[in-house]
């Protein structure tokens, strides 16, 4: 079966008297390497009057003989190919010879496909490596057809070899054959129809061989309908490229900081292009810490690939951070496109990028992106499992479940390759292509790998909200590009509307509260509705939780997290108590920015009353657009008291401890211990009484007090140096304290001044706040009464 044979040379000359004579013509090869050859069917057209030319009535059972005459040379060439479709070979131009005179062709010979053989030490091959070498289709058959133009206008045939040396093809498979593959004007209109609906190649070919009653009645292959549909595609981009470039012009000249740029030359009638509105701009700043590139999103109509940049933003909703539109998808047009969009962003780069399981664009974001970690969707990886393996699932219902549990559910990396080889050892996999590509990409898609990085997901199994979503319910696969834009404007309205109600609501409404503990407000004040909601089942969820002291070096305590009865299963995790700071073996929180059940238990049997600040991302909280910078300062006037109670607790009673191991190791050191305690216990009652006199700062021993003596008196002047070498000892220490009294004093007003400021400060965001939601609730509803 052959299929890369060279089109025929329709060119067609004049009909002249007198044009045989050899001194008057010229002869033409027809030379054509297998490798040039684009795998399309022959042109249906022939002649210059545009309709196909068919033998009639008796020529079609008919065996040429020379002296046979012809019509034209269209004639003759519809008529030896359709003799070598009745018989099983295909047919090509080998050679022509025109005309001294005027450059007409007078002679043609047509020949069988597999006629002579493969140059293979042309000058043009010799020196480029041939990537993808074609199969050897040419044996020297002599079989041929040659045919010249009489003084009457008329062709008649002048040889005819009618022997091949070879095999010829069975009736069934001889639509498979080049010359004889054609798409006929009827399958033109029905490929455009079911095209135009969305359909692809695969299903456009099984409709036609079910409206024609077999494939070798369709008359041509299912490569022939993909070329004919992407010829049909470039046409129709050529037409309205030009009408994205005017839109994109017409968005800048209304906001300069309408962000576009077209790879190449605006002139071209198409290239990649890419833009980023003002909004999207903005949302990066405050949300463009990781990012999906999503390339899924594709009009079938046009096969063109629309890639938008989208995030997360603080309610856990897409965002959008840019879009292009890619003509072809080669790692130039990526690297162009990641170096753009970066540009757009203010060359601030995010710290994840979440993609399509994809090697051109892994490495176009190692060129461009080489510290951001990159992650190639999960979801669309277990998609195409589905595809991939697809026979192991009908034969073993229970792989699906082994295959996710090995995923997303192992807790460490030893764990997951202990489970994955268990997994295709078991179902006689170890040898899969496929398997074996992903399991090499393994870092960039199993979670277990990558929960030391932020994604902003909620949990480790979630499937991103952002990929493949921001879109959807408005571009589909019948979208074409005069259509896209509209559609395109009404998803980004539908989704500034979400965002306005979902601020409204965290605003508006005070969510139910489950426990009495302060934390629990705290969140409920700080963070979104959503996020909040997710926080609360995290700390819901301490209440079935324990934690016990494994280890403790002085510095970090070790604890073993786990639920009641299930020890088996513990979680490690590492508190630092005096800079309040606490690390989960699950990674929760570097993952997802929200601290996990396992920390929360800790705070709790520690005594940790509210949330640390550096817990409380701001691209999580309800001032995560807030351009005053409240997120630590208004969480420090909020738990000043609390959080500063909590760590001078938990600094004493880890001093406490380590005192009472020491002092319980002997009788004499137990001695020594309760005098000193006694002792302790009465400047402790004096410095209560005192109020502050001998004040402890947030997380601090004794030290802070010495330094802040110090400070006061090299601040009271030279004027008191020599004045202070005459008084006793008593009398420095009297001034040292008034001092320190008049300085902690100025402390607490300044901090009293700071938490009204910032009161103020938040009491304005929350206006400017309110007051969006409103306008936007004002153009909602003019827009509706429109």
């Amino acid at each position: 079966m052959d299929s890369e044979v060279l089109e025929f040379d329709i060119g067609l000359g004049g009909g002249s008297s007198g044009r045989d004579g050899d001194e008057d013509a010229m002869d033409i090869s027809h030379h054509v390497d297998e490798e040039d050859m684009v795998d399309s069917p022959l042109p249906v057209t022939w002649g210059g009057s545009g309709e196909i030319y068919l033998p009639e009535g008796d020529l079609l059972d008919l065996e040429p003989y020379e002296g046979m005459e012809f019509e034209s040379e269209e004639a003759a060439k519809a008529f030896y190919n359709s003799y070598a479709r009745r018989v099983g070979f295909s047919t090509r131009v080998s050679s022509s010879r025109r005309s001294r005179r005027d450059g007409a062709i007078i002679q043609r010979q047509f020949v069988c496909a597999k006629e002579g053989f493969r140059n293979l030490n042309e000058k043009r091959t010799k020196d480029r490596e041939i990537k993808r070498p074609r199969t050897i289709t040419r044996v020297g058959c002599k079989a041929s057809l040659s045919v010249k133009m009489q003084d009457s206008g008329k062709w008649v045939v002048s040889g005819f070899v009618k022997e091949h040396n070879h095999e010829l093809v069975p009736p069934d498979q001889v639509h498979c054959l080049r010359s004889h593959r054609q798409i006929s004007g009827p399958a033109k209109t029905l490929i455009d129809t079911l095209q135009a609906a969305g359909m692809g190649p695969r299903r456009i070919m099984s409709a036609l061989i079910k409206e024609y009653g077999g494939i070798s009645k369709v008359g041509f292959t299912e490569v022939d309908c993909r070329n004919y549909m992407r010829n049909n595609r470039q046409r129709s981009l050529e037409g309205e490229f030009q009408l994205l470039l005017d839109y994109l012009k017409q968005m800048q000249a209304e906001n300069p900081n309408f962000f576009y740029a077209v790879q190449g030359d605006e002139d071209q009638s198409t290239g990649n292009v890419f833009w980023a509105d003002p909004k999207a701009r903005i949302n990066y700043t405050y949300f463009g810490d990781t990012v999906t590139f999503d390339t899924t999103y594709r009009s079938n109509r046009y096969r063109l690939p629309f890639a938008p940049f989208t995030g997360v933003n603080h309610h856990g909703q897409p965002v959008l951070f840019g879009c292009a539109f890619l003509i072809n998808e080669s790692e130039a047009s990526f690297v162009w496109l990641f170096k753009t969009w970066l540009m757009a962003m203010s060359g601030r780069p995010p710290v994840s990028i979440t993609t399509d399981h994809d090697a051109v664009i892994r490495s176009a974001i190692n060129q461009v992106f080489p510290e951001t970690r990159h992650r190639f969707c999960k979801w669309h990886i277990f998609k195409k499992c589905q595809e991939k393996l697809s026979h192991v699932f009908l034969q073993h219902p229970h792989f699906e479940a082994e295959f996710h549990k090995c995923v997303n559910l192992t807790e460490s990396i030893e764990e997951f390759e202990s489970c994955w080889l268990s997994l295709v050892d078991k179902y006689e996999l170890r040898d899969h292509e496929w398997l074996q590509t992903i399991y090499a990409a393994r870092r960039q898609w199993v979670p277990v790998y990558l929960r030391d990085t932020f994604f902003a997901e909620m949990s480790i199994t979630q499937r991103s909200d952002s990929m493949n979503s921001y879109f959807d319910g408005y571009v589909n696969a019948s979208t074409n590009l005069n259509q896209f834009f509209k559609l395109y404007e009404k998803a980004l309205e539908s989704r500034n509307e979400k965002e306005v109600k979902a601020d409204y609501d965290t605003m508006n409404t005070s969510p139910v509260l489950k426990t009495p503990s302060p934390m629990e407000r705290q969140a409920s004040e700080l963070y979104t509705r959503k996020l909040f909601m997710r926080f609360q089942e995290e700390l819901v969820g301490t209440l079935t939780f324990m934690a016990s002291k494994a280890d403790d070096d002085g510095e970090i305590i070790t604890y073993q997290v786990s639920k009641y009865g299930e020890d088996h299963k513990a979680y490690c995790v590492k508190f630092n108590v005096l800079e309040m700071k606490a690390s989960c073996s699950c990674q929760m929180f570097e993952f997802s920015g929200l601290p996990c059940r396992h920390v929360l238990t800790v705070f709790r049997v520690t005594n940790v009353l509210t949330l640390p600040s550096h817990y409380m991302l701001k691209r999580w909280t309800r001032n995560a657009k807030s351009s005053v910078m409240l997120e630590e300062r208004s969480n420090d006037a909020y738990t000043n008291y609390l959080e500063s109670h909590t760590v001078r607790y938990n600094t004493l009673r880890h001093e406490a401890f380590k005192f009472v191991d020491q002092g319980a190791k002997s009788l004499d050191c137990y001695n020594v211990a309760v005098d000193a305690l006694q002792e302790a216990a009465k400047k402790v009652a004096v410095a209560a009484k005192n109020d502050g006199k001998t004040t402890m700062g947030n997380g601090r021993i004794r030290g802070n007090s010495a330094s802040d003596a110090n400070r006061a008196n090299s601040v009271s002047g030279n004027h008191h140096t020599s004045s202070n070498q005459h008084l006793s000892e008593d009398d420095m220490d009297k001034q040292i304290r008034e001092l320190n009294n008049e300085l902690n004093f100025a402390s607490r007003k300044c901090e009293v001044y700071r938490a009204n400021l910032l009161s103020v400060l938040k009491d304005i965001e929350d206006h400017k706040l309110q007051l969006s939601i409103k306008v936007q609730n004002i153009k909602i509803s003019m827009k509706d009464s429109l």
